[in-house]
């Protein structure tokens, strides 16, 4: 079956694979230290790079919002947008909750007994987003999913939780951390250099980016105000099962196999046809459920600013 990619798509395909790496015990300090505001006010949470929504439907349906959420999903990518329009509606109403457009970027949600969650569909830079003085310390929780590792983080971090009210908590998930290997071995030092150079070409990313960012953000938080509350390997694990792999998973696999494709073919230190060879053979591994794919990321939960208590 041919491969036709789409972002929205992979978004799509990897719920089932962030589902299980999500760190649990990170989950947990996220359910324990998430309160209402006590003014009686929705709890504003912003998520970065939010793609399609597919956080907002886990959060959703693990129950972890409160009853009464203003909840914005800021995406710089139109097409992004554009499915999380047509796609949030009828995925909340899979899990029960009914919706309704204030307008083409406000969607209200109600669930049972009486919960809220009003949805802002934002299209934007995030950083032109987060200069603007009326957002600054304007949120309860900000989440960035799979897409710190994307940004230059010493110079992004700052910016980025001066977004957080007092106390305010960051939920950073899918932070990658340096490795990322394919099994089995089809030729060892072949699979080292190209794991080496996919890696090298998330560090030189002309907009930044750092394939270790998982361990560097310790050093980065613990450079700011902010409390490491909780932390945790969120790995992606995807393998076959009797040669199946479960839900859209083979077509993730086929994406990866794809970034790979796209951040390699231009390396002056990566042989062309032999990468293309390996390529092919991946993706036989693939269509055959012969893949296995183990990528290491950490997660954190971070409160803005020391607690008193602390």
């Amino acid at each position: 079956m041919p491969f036709h990619f789409s972002f929205p798509h992979y978004l799509l395909a990897k719920q089932s694979v962030d589902d299980r790496a999500l760190n649990k015990d990170v989950l947990a300090a996220l359910r324990l230290h998430l309160n209402a505001p006590a003014s009686g006010l929705p709890l504003r949470v912003l998520e970065i790079g939010a793609g399609i929504g597919t956080m907002l439907r886990r959060l959703l349906r693990w129950q972890v919002l409160p009853a009464q959420t203003d909840y914005t999903l800021l995406d710089e990518m139109p097409e992004n947008i554009v499915f999380a329009r047509q796609w949030l509606p009828q995925a909340a109403a899979d899990l029960g909750w009914s919706s309704a457009w204030q307008d083409e970027s406000l969607l209200c949600l109600s669930g049972a007994s009486g919960r809220q969650v009003t949805v802002h569909l934002e299209q934007a830079n995030v950083f032109t987003f987060a200069a603007s003085p009326q957002r600054q310390a304007a949120y309860g929780l900000l989440i960035a999913h799979a897409v710190l590792d994307l940004f230059p983080l010493p110079q992004s971090l700052p910016g980025l939780l001066a977004l957080l009210q007092t106390q305010g908590l960051a939920w950073f998930t899918i932070n990658f951390d340096g490795v990322s290997s394919l099994e089995p071995s089809l030729d060892a030092a072949l699979d080292t250099l190209l794991e080496r150079e996919y890696h090298r070409s998330m560090d030189t990313r002309p907009g930044g980016g750092d394939s270790q960012s998982g361990r560097h953000l310790f050093g980065y938080l613990n450079s700011l105000s902010v409390e490491i509350l909780a932390a945790g390997a969120s790995d992606w694990v995807v393998y076959p099962q009797r040669g199946q792999y479960p839900a859209e998973e083979a077509f993730f696999l086929n994406c990866i196999l794809r970034f790979y494709e796209e951040s390699l073919s231009t390396r002056a230190s990566v042989p062309s046809q032999a990468l293309q060879n390996w390529l092919k053979i991946r993706r036989g591994q693939v269509e055959n459920g012969q893949l296995t794919y183990v990528a290491h990321q950490m997660d954190f939960l971070c409160r803005n600013g020391f607690s008193d208590a602390a």
